[in-house]
Formats: C-alpha cells, structure tokens, sequence
C-alpha cells in the first residue's frame, strides 16, 4: 500500500465543505537532481517543459491523479490572462493561465515555481478556479479575468486562497515593475496602497523588494473579493518543500488545485 501523498491543504476559513483543494509540494515523486525532493530523494516534479525525465513526470503526475477525482485540467502556462474552462479540456491543453469549472469532479490546476497560485471559491462552492499569477499576469488583469468569469457562472460571493510562492523578502524587482503596478492603479489612493507593495533596497538604486502577497490582494479588493486566505509561505527560502526557479534556475513545478466534490 501506497502511503499519502505529501501535500499542503489549505488554511482557508470559510471554504465550503462540498470543495477540495491542495497544493502540491516537492515530495513524494520520481524525479531526480534537480527535479528530486532537495534531500536526495525522488521528487514530484509536476512540469513537463523543464527538462526532466518525461516518464518521471508522466508517474508523477499519475500520482497524484490518484488523490484527486479527475485527471487535472492541465494548462500550458504563458503569463497571460486568459481563462479556460477546466471541464471541457478532454485531455487539451490549452494556453491559458487560469481555469474555472462549476462541474463536480473537474480539476482546475496552476503550476508555479515563485509566481503565486490563486484558488477560488464561491461561497456555495458551487464555482471554483485556479489562476497563475506572475507578476506580468497580475499586472494584466488575470486574477479579475477569472473572478469575472466565476460571476458569469452565478457565483456572488467568491473566496480567494493565495498558495507558495515567492515571499518579500525575496522578491527583487526592477523599477518598471513597480511603474507597472503604478500605471495600472484605478486613482491616486490605490497607487500609494500598490506601491506601498514594493520595498527600495539599499544600495541598488532601481531595486526594490516586492510583497506579491500584498499586491494580489489589493487586485482581489479591487475586483470585489475581500475574503482572501493563505500567503504564509516563501518558495525561495523553504527549499525543503517547494521548487523555486529564483533559487536554482533548473528545477521542477509544484500544482496547487481545486474542484468541486
């Protein structure tokens, strides 16, 4: 008998019972190197575009279908907005950046490796999604884009769930990606609450310290969702649980997923 695999289930006050949810970490696979575990063990590196062991990812991915309902609705990622519809994949693989399903047993899932994975409910748990937010993509609109694609499938009251990825005190940005955030700002209140996201570090004029966290749920407010859990984890300084592309240039992805049950 198999034993469970590792994983983190969500903090999330108020998701509803009839919704599962899961990030995966770097444990419990195949994968090796770079792609293992960082403790000299198999990793379950869950990209396919890495370079890894196309069979290690193939068994990975094998592994945790089986803890899930369905297989993932997996997508081919681009730092973009759009959003696909998880259920009616069958097996395609889109580009998009987030997905959303309202069908019992689809899988909506985002991979990440320091960009934030977003989880979404409505407050029935009658409508999930998953959304990839780097930086490029949170700028550009792709958390509202799923919010309002969750809205045209009736949901009201939408939970929001902010999974690993890179913390403040790791993030080092350029000055146009703070302009960025600054360009896309509705009025001069929500630009002081933006930029107040971004850190300038000493003795690098230019280079600031980016707080996603806090940029993601400024965005979230703006869009309506003001019950937003998680944002406790840095994927570049916990490398016993999470890939992290800042840190090691080759390495694997983790999933953070949803559905309905």
């Amino acid at each position: 008998m198999t034993s469970p695999l590792p994983c983190l289930l969500p903090h999330w006050p108020g998701l509803p019972a009839n919704v599962g949810a899961l990030s995966s970490v770097r444990a419990g696979g195949v994968s090796q190197g770079p792609y293992g575990d960082g403790q000299g063990g198999g990793g379950l590196n869950l990209g396919t575009h890495v370079g890894d062991e196309p069979a290690h990812v193939a068994a990975n991915r094998a592994r945790l279908a089986a803890v899930l309902p369905a297989q993932p609705a997996w997508l081919s990622q681009v730092h973009g907005v759009d959003v696909a519809d998880a259920a009616s994949l069958a097996g395609c693989v889109p580009d998009a950046d987030a997905s959303v399903a309202s069908l019992p047993g689809a899988v909506c899932v985002v991979m990440t490796a320091d960009c934030l994975p977003v989880l979404f409910c409505s407050h029935d748990g009658l409508v999930v999604g998953a959304a990839h937010a780097g930086w490029r993509g949170l700028a550009n609109g792709v958390l509202r884009q799923t919010v309002e694609r969750m809205r045209a499938r009736g949901a009201t009251q939408i939970l929001a769930w902010l999974g690993p990825a890179i913390g403040p005190q790791q993030f080092e940005v350029g000055h146009d990606v703070l302009q960025a955030f600054r360009d896309g700002a509705r009025d001069d209140a929500e630009r002081q609450v933006l930029s107040a996201a971004f850190t300038a570090i000493a003795g690098k004029p230019g280079k600031y310290l980016a707080d996603i966290y806090a940029l993601a749920r400024t965005m979230l407010l703006r869009d309506g969702v003001a019950q937003v859990a998680g944002g406790e984890y840095c994927t570049v300084s916990d490398a016993a649980q999470f890939y992290s592309y800042r840190r090691d240039g080759v390495t694997g992805r983790q999933a953070s997923l949803i559905w309905r049950k």
